[in-house]
C-alpha cells in the first residue's frame, strides 16, 4: 500500500493514469506504403499499477499480420517540469523507444517520441479507446502510420490508484 513503512504516495497527477487501467481488446492497422502491404493488428493491451503506484505497466501481445510481438512499456513517473510521464518500451525483437505521455484538460492523450507521435481519445463511458500514430524518417515530415481502437474487456480487474 502507498504510504506503508516509509513508502512515499504517488504523486496526485497519477490518477490521470486511470483511464487506462484494465485489460483492452486492440485492433487496428499499419497503413501500406510504397514498399510495403497494410498490415493488421489485433490481440491485447494491459495496464496495470506496479506496487507503489508511482509506475503504471503496459503490456502488449499482438500479432502483426502473421507476427507474434510483445512489448511491455514503464510509464512513469509524472515529471512536473515537462508536464508529461516518461515512457519506456522493450518488445520481443530487443527494440526499446522512450516517448513522452501527456493529457490535456478533455482528457485527450499525446504520446510523443524522436520518430513516431500518437494522439489517444478515450470514450467519456471509459470503455474504449482510439489511437491515431503517425512516424517521421527526418524529424520534420510526418506521416500517418497506424490506426488502432481499443475495447476494455468485462473481466478487467486491474485496480485504479486512489
Amino acid at each position: 500500500m502507498p504510504g506503508d513503512d516509509n513508502t512515499p504516495a504517488p504523486r496526485p497527477e497519477n490518477r490521470r493514469l486511470n483511464a487506462l487501467v484494465g485489460r483492452w481488446r486492440s485492433q487496428g492497422r499499419m497503413t501500406a506504403t510504397p514498399t510495403d502491404p497494410e498490415i493488421r493488428i489485433a490481440g491485447s493491451d494491459t495496464y496495470e499499477w506496479l506496487a507503489g503506484e508511482h509506475f503504471l505497466i503496459h503490456r502488449v501481445d499482438v500479432r502483426m499480420n502473421d507476427e507474434h510481438v510483445e512489448v511491455i512499456e514503464m510509464i512513469g513517473p509524472y515529471d512536473p517540469a515537462s508536464r508529461t510521464y516518461p515512457m519506456r518500451s522493450f518488445d520481443n525483437r530487443g527494440e526499446f523507444v522512450t516517448m513522452r505521455a501527456s493529457v490535456d484538460d478533455d482528457g485527450v492523450w499525446t504520446f510523443a517520441g524522436e520518430t513516431e507521435r500518437a494522439t489517444l481519445v478515450i470514450a467519456e463511458d471509459g470503455g474504449s479507446m482510439t489511437a491515431e500514430w503517425e512516424r517521421t524518417d527526418d524529424g520534420s515530415n510526418w506521416r500517418h502510420w497506424m490506426d488502432m481502437s481499443f475495447t476494455k474487456m468485462p473481466d478487467s480487474s486491474a485496480v485504479p490508484c486512489p
